[in-house]
């Protein structure tokens, strides 16, 4: 695995195209298969979130934002490029990796990188995207709603090749250092831990949401179907006593039944978004201690 910091740009336009490995378009949409992780403070993505498709141009335009909304926002070093493009590349003999595996590579160099701080509620937008075999593009601009830049570590490359080099021993990918990882087996455990369970908790709030949409009041199915059932035992209420009022009672004992599954569906959509808050998870340890090595030197169609 080979990690490359590209010069800063101004616009997100051209790492966008090197990332997705054509023009960006106004007709060609991505979703959650090709964009793996993105900064998770941004209203404007309950959208994107909801199942509705963004096209590449929405996303550069979405990541030039900032800079346009603050003019004056200048650099430490002076400067107005504010877009941010890191690639990682695995070698061509490396299996193809799952998507919460790309997933997880991406929060981890976004975390290395300083564009995602936990607890930071209000950072600087960032992408990750997957459209070209064994290789992922992160791509932020540095600029912080509050007009303040993205501060960064020193030794950046240094700290992501450290990084990258703890993932390939988890993941077992080719890494350019030679002769094995004694710690290898341990750290693949861990991560194949964190991935079996990232992808659990997709599958369980995806499942929530289903639940939550059927349930809704204003927009569900149960809910419409409430209200014709209501409306008939209106209805046969102002009929004469032989067609009516038995009928009506009992669209209205129907009615309350729809209402009752309702809130059953509410209560298993809340308990499942619960389940699928991750923890951590850690293999058990080996009797035998790992012999310690010094380290060495950013679904959706594509």
């Amino acid at each position: 695995m080979i990690i490359r910091i590209g010069p800063r740009d101004i616009s997100a336009v051209e790492p966008l195209t090197e990332a997705l490995g054509r023009p960006v378009s106004d007709q060609e949409g991505l979703t959650d298969h090709t964009v793996v992780a993105h900064s998770n403070n941004l209203e404007v993505y309950t959208s994107f979130d909801e199942g509705q498709i963004w096209t590449t141009a929405e996303f550069a335009q979405h990541l030039d934002n900032p800079s346009w909304r603050h003019p004056d926002s200048i650099s430490p070093q002076g400067d107005r490029r504010a877009i941010w493009h890191a690639d990682v590349r695995l070698h061509p003999a490396d299996r193809e990796l799952t998507g919460p595996e790309w997933t997880e590579i991406a929060h981890r160099i976004a975390r290395t990188a300083g564009i995602q701080r936990p607890g930071d509620d209000h950072g600087c937008r960032w992408i990750a995207v997957q459209a070209q075999p064994g290789r992922l593009d992160l791509i932020a601009n540095l600029i912080r709603p509050d007009d303040t830049w993205t501060t960064q570590p020193h030794r950046l490359p240094a700290l992501l090749a450290a990084e990258t080099r703890r993932i390939e021993s988890e993941l077992g990918l080719t890494s350019p250092r030679s002769g094995p990882d004694p710690q290898q087996a341990v750290q693949q455990a861990r991560f194949a831990g964190r991935t079996r369970q990232a992808g659990t908790a997709d599958t369980t709030s995806q499942l929530a949401g289903l639940l939550r949409q059927l349930a809704d009041e204003r927009t569900g199915p149960l809910a419409t179907v409430r209200g014709l059932v209501e409306h008939a035992a209106h209805r046969l209420e102002d009929l004469p006593d032989a067609y009516g009022p038995d009928s009506a009672h009992q669209l209205e004992m129907v009615a309350r039944r729809l209402y009752g599954i309702q809130q059953s569906l509410e209560s298993m959509a809340a308990a499942l978004s619960v389940a699928a808050r991750p923890s951590p998870v850690w293999p058990t340890q080996s009797a035998t201690p790992a012999i310690p090595t010094s380290p060495t030197t950013p679904r959706l169609a594509r």
